[in-house]
């Protein structure tokens, strides 16, 4: 029998080696995990905040509940007596309304009771006999965090990719989820081959060339570290009958196999063979030193494999460079990084308390690929801070700031953290999160559109999505967008027959309105100035005439539901919110959302699959009621 030693002849480059691995399928199925053993997965899916967290309005300071209005005009030295009404502690529902004239006793945390728009802080206030003295002044919403300040629902809450780590499990946890989608972990089977080898534990004969399996340990100990599934087979010698069944097993069973060893030229080192007549070679060698003889190619449909050398060093060095990250990225994982580095402040942080501060940052890098740093801070209540935050900047106490461009070392949250591929600001929209689902690792901060376009301003972020009509000049450059209808959502069935803006105005209405930094507050602005010019009025005067227009929600989706419940009459919103909770909807106009990006990030590759989503927004926009990929004529 003649033997044909397998030459190589054409070996592949490391590039070509990386596109031939990156070519073989490799995606194991989503998988439900509970809650408690999601830490170190990576999200399938997008999770919306289902809830308002806080799911209640509620003060944040110990002191007691009021009208605003009546604490205008209290000083140290004309006080405003109250009549003291009751108390309400934290983890009890009010059983008392402050009515005007009155206060209310509150604890940090509590529900603010019926009638109540603001704390007075309890050091502003003295005790007397069945009532208080109010020393200063509070204004509507002091010392009261609202209902979905935290997070809001019908926000984004997490995205696919993300790595779920303490942080996330929080986050979660306070959103009432105890079941995660969870990208599935590669199964990987492991073969050693070769006759010189025998397991750890059993008996060893060096005289016979004898060597113990080191491979199969180090090789599933690099898989597990991947984030894939090590499964170990039986050993396997140099049989063609033993390796081919063994190979056709793993095959069945995972969806990568990995052997070590018999990749060589050598005569006896048969395992191509089996590779050629159950699947296809792709390749075979590479140009590196150490980890020549690789080889690549599938055993039959659906299972990808490689052949690493068998020498430990060659098939640990071909692992870590060639096939781990193959591994990682079917788990969702990105590249292992160190737990401490540095980066440059994108803004100046002034910080003059006098102790050492532990202040949460984010990072983003610049379009050379610096690292930026800037401070995270929605205040040490607030779950979201450390999600959106990837490490600690410790300030120290005689440090009074931080200047823009100065270096800081950040201590990571995980060795697995690395800044964003875009880091996006501005209005919350539903269409919004369909359309980051589509760009890898995004991180989207919904501050609204006009804190958006200050901090696209000052260089910080990548992109900035805003609301309503704005010169382009003045943020950015244009990458696309949409139109969403906006109005007033009522009741289903609309009881008080609201037909326009006159409604809010005239009729006795509880209102729930947005944020100040909202596209849709500043539409409605707009409006109301229309109006009341229409009318021969001010726009001051219409506001006064508004009940609750101070009244205001963090994201689209909240005041739809302070109307769901009842807490609200008439609310600013989305016609796709209304329809989407069974509410009925009187729309106001059409107002256009932009994505605008900083003119020096443009070339960031992340900006660049952002820009390349935005090209088609028709499904991206399919079943939102209201809302068109252009102006409409």
């Amino acid at each position: 029998m003649v033997r044909v030693r397998k030459q190589f002849r054409d070996l592949a480059s490391p590039e070509a080696a990386h596109e031939t691995i990156d070519s073989l399928a490799l995606d194991p199925d989503t998988e439900t995990v509970s809650l408690a053993d999601s830490r170190g997965r990576v999200l399938a899916e997008r999770i919306d905040a289902e809830m308002d967290v806080p799911g209640f309005d509620r003060a944040s300071m110990d002191g007691f509940a009021v009208r605003a209005r009546d604490t205008f005009g209290a000083d140290e030295m004309d006080p405003i007596e109250l009549e003291l009404a009751g108390a309400v502690h934290a983890g009890s529902e009010p059983d008392v309304e402050v009515e005007p004239g009155t206060a209310v006793e509150i604890s940090t945390g509590a529900v603010m009771p019926p009638g109540a728009d603001a704390v007075v802080i309890v050091e502003r206030v003295e005790e007397r006999d069945g009532s208080i003295a109010v020393y200063k002044a509070v204004a509507p919403g002091d010392s009261v965090m609202p209902a979905g300040t935290d997070i809001a629902a019908g926000a984004r809450a997490l995205g696919p990719g993300t790595r779920i780590t303490p942080r996330e499990i929080g986050l979660l946890s306070a959103l009432g989820v105890d079941e995660v989608p969870v990208r599935g972990k590669p199964r990987v089977g492991i073969v050693s081959t070769g006759d010189e080898l025998v397991r750890p534990g059993e008996s060893l004969r060096p005289e016979a060339g004898q060597i113990y399996d080191v491979n199969s340990y180090t090789i599933a100990a690099g898989v597990e570290e991947a984030g894939g599934v090590p499964e170990l087979y039986p050993h396997a010698g140099d049989d063609y009958d033993e390796m081919e069944r063994l190979l056709r097993r793993a095959a069945d069973e995972c969806d990568l196999v990995l052997s070590s060893g018999s990749t060589s030229a050598s005569a006896v080192d048969v395992i191509y063979r089996v590779v050629e007549e159950r699947g296809e070679l792709l390749m075979h060698g590479v140009a590196v030193k150490p980890g020549k003889p690789m080889l690549v190619g599938t055993l039959g449909e659906g299972s990808a494999y490689i052949g690493l050398p068998g020498y430990p060093v060659s098939a640990l060095t071909i692992f870590r460079a060639f096939v781990a990250p193959k591994i990682r990225d079917a788990a969702g994982l990105p590249e292992s990084r160190t737990a401490t580095i540095e980066g440059s402040m994108a803004v100046r942080e002034r910080y003059a308390e006098g102790r050492m501060r532990l202040m949460p940052v984010g990072l983003v890098a610049d379009d050379e690929g610096e690292l930026l740093v800037y401070p995270v801070d929605k205040g040490s209540g607030a779950t979201t801070s450390l999600v959106e935050a990837d490490g600690i900047v410790e300030v120290p106490p005689d440090v009074s700031y931080l200047a823009e461009g100065e270096t800081v070392e950040v201590q990571l949250f995980s060795a697995d953290v690395r800044p964003p591929a875009v880091l996006g600001v501005g209005e919350d929209d539903p269409a919004l999160s369909r359309l980051l689902d589509r760009v890898p690792s995004t991180r989207y901060l919904a501050v609204g559109s006009r804190e958006g376009r200050r901090r696209l301003r000052d260089g910080v972020p990548d992109v900035a999505v805003v609301a309503g009509d704005t010169d382009p000049d003045e943020v950015g450059v244009e990458l696309g967008g949409w139109t969403r209808e906006w109005g007033l959502v009522v009741p289903d069935g609309n009881p008080a027959n609201v037909t326009g803006l006159s409604d809010l105005v005239d009729a006795d209405l509880r209102f729930v309105n947005r944020d100040t930094n909202s596209g849709l507050r500043t539409a409605l602005a707009s409006a109301l100035g229309d109006l009341a010019d229409e009318r021969g009025s001010t726009r001051h005067e219409l506001v006064e005439a508004i009940e609750g227009f101070d009244r205001t929600t963090k994201a689209f989706e909240s005041p739809a539901r302070a109307v769901l419940t009842g807490r609200a009459d008439i609310g600013l919103g989305l016609r796709t919110s209304a329809e989407s909770l069974g509410l009925d909807f009187v729309s106001l106009g059409d107002q256009p959302v932009r994505v605008f990006a900083a003119p020096e990030r443009m070339e960031k590759p992340g900006v660049g699959a952002l820009r390349a989503a935005l090209e088609s927004t028709a499904d991206v926009i399919d079943g939102l009621s209201g809302y068109h990929t252009r102006p409409r004529e």
